[in-house]
């Protein structure tokens, strides 16, 4: 049984998470870019693929626990890293930090979250994944591996799939660039929420906790808008990723990575693992779903480095397929979010615990007696 038999799924968490949030920080999270075509396709092609059973298959039971560089996870999903999360619920990277300490299951932290490293660092006893997204200059990039380091951080990932901000119609509505726009219509949506309201007055005002050390003071918000754009350059190619590994003495990986071309550039340059992604949907609506993306890289990739996947995931079966299709790791971001944003402090252990049952029974339906097995029960 769940801990919370009300919300026994991801589409349930949703949908308590859209009434307890304001309709903004809703639809920052939910939304994609564009006419959010890429958005659907990532979980509509995901769940085309088919798993075949074994009924008869002498079957011992299944064991969740997976190694990823080293170290034994308890089973093969994680946190994966959003933008901004104290802006849809309060605290959540925290929340959703420690429930992944808890479970043994890695969180990835953004650049641009709401919680620093150090605090995310001492939170999961220095077993938080970061991510980096690149600053222009070399300075502040050097002080924030740096910093990583120091945090304990055995794995930092480099974002490549945000050369340029996704067109995002709801949140230029909404007011949700930078500077973001407190109008009348989002103050409504605030009082309208009085839980997300009283728990983000005690919390204060959300920020960027990694970036405040390199921020000038009494900075107004359209003056931290301009600070974001000219500290920022999503942009990589191999000048730009080789002085990182070289400085990195953990393990490198290269997060969204869509094409088997761009695979074999991050191996060339000593990348230990890619995350195939097209962040969410959220960036390129004309592009591949992940799971297209992945089909593909695994099939020419898969003994040549370690291979995840994130975007489109919202269930136990979807991991599996996801799995089943040749990533050896799964990483969900919304699914958490949502589950946070309509349960608290209790979302993250909660969204954990309804995955991991929805994954180990499709384990058990098929003869799985290990995730790694899922690739031979793939329908071709």
């Amino acid at each position: 049984m769940t801990s919370d038999p009300r919300y026994p799924s991801v589409d349930d968490l949703r949908a308590r998470a859209r009434e307890r949030i304001p309709r903004f920080a809703f639809e920052y999270l939910d939304g994609g870019c564009n006419e959010d075509v890429n958005l659907a396709r990532n979980t509509a092609e995901l769940r085309e693929i088919q798993l075949q059973p074994r009924y008869l298959d002498a079957y011992k039971g299944v064991d969740l626990r997976t190694e990823l560089f080293g170290h034994t996870y308890d089973a093969p999903f994680g946190i994966a890293p959003i933008g901004l999360q104290g802006l849809v619920w309060p605290r959540s990277p925290e929340i959703l930090a420690r429930a992944a300490r808890d479970h043994n299951l890695p969180f990835i932290l953004s650049t641009v979250s709401t919680s620093s490293i150090e605090t995310i660092g001492e939170l999961t006893e220095g077993r938080a994944w970061f991510q980096l997204y690149r600053p222009k200059e070399d300075r502040l990039r050097d002080d924030l591996i740096r910093r990583a380091a120091e945090a304990g951080c055995p794995v930092l990932v480099i974002l490549c799939d945000v050369p340029t901000f996704g067109y995002r119609p709801r949140d230029i509505r909404n007011g949700l660039g930078l500077p973001p726009r407190m109008t009348a219509r989002n103050v409504m949506q605030m009082f309208g929420r009085p839980a997300w309201a009283m728990n983000s007055l005690a919390a204060g005002v959300p920020t960027f906790e990694n970036l405040v050390p390199y921020m000038p003071g009494g900075l107004d918000l359209k003056q931290l808008g301009a600070f974001m754009d000219d500290t920022f350059d999503g942009r990589l190619d191999f000048e730009r990723i080789a002085p990182i590994r070289d400085q990195w003495k953990g393990k490198l990986v290269l997060k969204g990575v869509a094409s088997a071309e761009d695979t074999e550039k991050a191996i060339a340059l000593g990348i230990d693992g890619v995350i195939v992604s097209n962040h969410g949907g959220r960036q390129l609506d004309a592009g591949p779903s992940s799971i297209r993306s992945l089909c593909e890289i695994a099939e020419s990739f898969s003994d040549r480095t370690t291979i995840m996947m994130d975007s489109g995931i919202r269930s136990g079966p979807d991991i599996a397929r996801t799995l089943a299709a040749g990533a050896e790791f799964a990483f969900l971001g919304r699914a958490f979010m949502y589950a946070v944003a309509a349960l608290g402090n209790k979302g993250g252990h909660h969204a954990i615990e309804i995955l991991t049952q929805q994954f180990q029974q499709v384990l058990d339906q098929l003869c799985c007696e290990r995730p790694a097995e899922l690739p031979s029960r793939r329908i071709a």
